[in-house]
């Protein structure tokens, strides 16, 4: 290295370079390869980073993710895969409220002197489905 060059190492990392380090984590964390306490420990470590090996330490043993797959298109398009999946987390967030409603309601229905009244789970079931189903359809796009 000649006198007027610098180590790269060693210069001093900005916050969207941590941001980016922090994303790599989250993902390593959300595919298994990061307990939570290593992710924890981990992402503290990349916040306090000051200089580029020090960030890079703190991903060396992960894989390094494509710039194009780990940034959203600037177009503000969403990805198939994201949408799909947010779809799907929505439907799981539903029948799990259906589980939770219908047993309150099977549970009273018993416990009860007048037996099982009328089912009101599919008042708040009912509507839910229609705003998913309509959000399918009507997706905001701005």
């Amino acid at each position: 290295m000649g006198a007027g060059e610098q180590d790269p190492g060693l210069v001093r990392v900005s916050d969207a370079e941590r941001a980016e380090v922090a994303e790599r984590l989250r993902v390593a964390q959300d595919e298994g390869r990061l307990t939570l306490i290593e992710y924890d420990e981990r992402l503290k470590r990349a916040y306090a980073a000051t200089v580029r090996n020090e960030l890079e330490q703190v991903v060396e043993d992960l894989p390094v993710r494509p710039k194009a797959a780990a940034v959203a298109p600037a177009d503000g398009a969403e990805p198939a895969e994201t949408g799909k999946r947010s779809h799907l987390d929505e439907w799981r967030s539903w029948a799990g409220t259906a589980v939770v409603l219908s047993t309150i309601w099977l549970v009273t229905g018993l416990a009860g002197d007048d037996g099982f009244s009328f089912f009101w789970p599919v008042i708040p079931l009912g509507i839910w489905a229609a705003v998913i189903v309509a959000n399918l359809f009507w997706r905001d796009r701005d």
